[in-house]
């Protein structure tokens, strides 16, 4: 018999924000689920729950818009019918209003910043005040932040802000929930990957086309690589990793001066091109 190293076998697990076969935390599920733990999808709305229905398959789904409070407070006891003990949660949800293309940054719309706030960060600590009278002593709570919040990446927009104030809040949560439990929070800094959320985003193919060529193995980041950290992640196994962003860029972020790159800027320079 294989030994079950992660150890999630009879666990649950409520995992957030599933959209096709290409996000995050539909690999997430996947993975919890070949290891023998219960997920319970939980997703924004009807239409949402409907294009994710294959992905999906014959888990539970619940209902959930991290924009109404109502929902929040009811969550729990939907979860209940299913479990009444949860051994962690992935909060896999980000949102920002593209539409109207990017404007320089100090443009930003208030009510554009609140609403991504709301749904990409604050969201985090709502669900994690609701749901921690189910959490088990030693759950695991990981959230999806972005490999570097520091760089002004102008096709990111707002978002970059927005992240940083998840990965602050992650540690404030950490310690928060210390007071009386074990349950540890984390984040995942993603690198560039090729989502459908991601596809959404003006600019960001060029983005992820210069991340392909500046990670030192020439290969661009697998959403699976990200799923299998937020595994471990969710385990025991990583008892000892609490209040953190784990960077998974695959090493991008060492090697934006790669000689290859520096040169073909040089070159374009040289030709009056930049």
């Amino acid at each position: 018999m294989e030994h079950d190293f992660l150890q999630l076998s009879g666990k649950w697990f409520a995992v957030f924000g599933v959209a096709n076969r290409k996000s995050v935390a539909y690999a997430v599920a996947k993975n919890v689920e070949a290891a023998g733990a219960k997920v319970i999808h939980i997703l924004k709305d009807a239409a949402v729950a409907a294009g994710a229905a294959k992905a999906i398959g014959a888990a539970p789904v619940i209902l959930c818009d991290v924009e109404n409070d109502a929902e929040i407070a009811a969550l729990p006891g939907k979860i209940a019918a299913h479990t009444d003990r949860l051994d962690g949660f992935v909060h896999s949800i980000a949102f920002a209003n593209y539409s109207r293309g990017f404007g320089a940054f100090h443009e930003t719309e208030k009510s554009d910043f609140l609403q991504a706030v709301t749904i990409s960060c604050f969201s985090l600590i709502a669900l994690t005040r609701v749901l921690k009278p189910m959490l088990s002593d030693t759950a695991s709570i990981v959230t999806i932040s972005i490999s570097s919040t520091k760089m002004a990446a102008e096709n990111y927009g707002y978002m970059a802000p927005i992240k940083a104030a998840l990965d602050s809040a992650v540690v404030f949560l950490a310690k928060s929930l210390s007071a009386d439990s074990r349950v540890r929070v984390n984040a995942v800094g993603a690198g560039l990957l090729k989502t459908s959320a991601s596809a959404g985003i003006p600019g960001y193919v060029d983005s992820y086309l210069y991340a392909e060529k500046i990670i030192p193995r020439g290969e661009s980041l697998g959403t699976g690589e990200v799923a299998d950290t937020v595994t471990f992640l969710l385990s025991d196994r990583a008892s000892g990793i609490n209040a953190q962003t784990l960077v998974v860029d695959a090493g991008m972020s060492i090697n934006y001066f790669d000689k290859r790159v520096t040169k073909v800027v040089a070159d374009a320079v040289a030709r009056g091109d930049l």
